[in-house]
């Protein structure tokens, strides 16, 4: 695999390491650009939105996020450019998008609330991970690189972890943003599909009809 092929999943990946080892050490920096509701509401800070998506909140946070970005990126960026999707294009219009749709939420829920504050890449990446998922629904996944499931069971648990975690979290990551980005970057790629490819969806009904509990490949 030539990694000069997928210049935008090697891009995204390389801006969030950077960014966010500059915050590691830089506390200034972080106030000004962690996502932060109260702020947003009434200073009118609507950069946050994109710049807390390029902070994590520790070392693990950060390898995590990216790891699954580059595995499930460059699926993606060549899904797109591929099937005719809109290419590069797409998929910088998705991650994006991903960033602030899924930051809504907690948005709203917290514009009143002084105190929290959220970062992280999550509802982005979330929103990579569901979409490639559309074109190949049961592609084996290793959670901890040793258990072997499908990534449409994969995307299953991870609704239900998004969604249990978004209730008792008391952390600055965003788990309510895994569960919306999620969701949005299943319905961004369908419509897509609708719009640009409608044919494929003769292929991915196919598929659907074979799952697999394991993966296969």
């Amino acid at each position: 695999m030539n990694i000069q092929d997928y210049p935008i999943t090697i891009g995204l990946i390389v801006a969030n390491v950077i960014f966010s080892l500059i915050g590691f050490s830089n506390h200034a920096m972080v106030d000004k650009t962690i996502m932060w509701p109260y702020r947003v509401a009434r200073e009118n800070q609507y950069h946050r939105f994109i710049t807390s998506g390029f902070l994590h909140a520790d070392w693990m946070h950060l390898i995590f996020n990216m790891f699954t970005l580059f595995f499930f990126g460059i699926g993606l960026e060549h899904y797109f450019s591929f099937y005719g999707l809109g290419g590069n294009i797409s998929y910088l219009a998705l991650y994006f998008l991903g960033l602030i749709i899924s930051d809504i939420p907690s948005y709203i829920k917290h514009k009143d609330d002084y105190n929290y504050r959220s970062l992280g890449a999550s509802g982005a990446v979330s929103a990579v991970v569901f979409a490639t998922i559309v074109f190949s629904p049961w592609s084996p996944i290793y959670l901890y690189g040793a258990l072997k499931i499908s990534a449409t069971v994969y995307a299953i648990l991870y609704i239900f972890y998004c969604v249990y975690m978004g209730k008792k979290s008391g952390d600055n990551i965003n788990h309510d943003a895994h569960l919306w980005g999620s969701l949005f970057g299943l319905a961004f790629t369908l419509i897509l599909i609708a719009v640009l490819q409608p044919d494929l969806f003769t292929g991915i009904i196919e598929e659907l009809k074979h799952p697999s509990l394991f993966g296969r490949g």
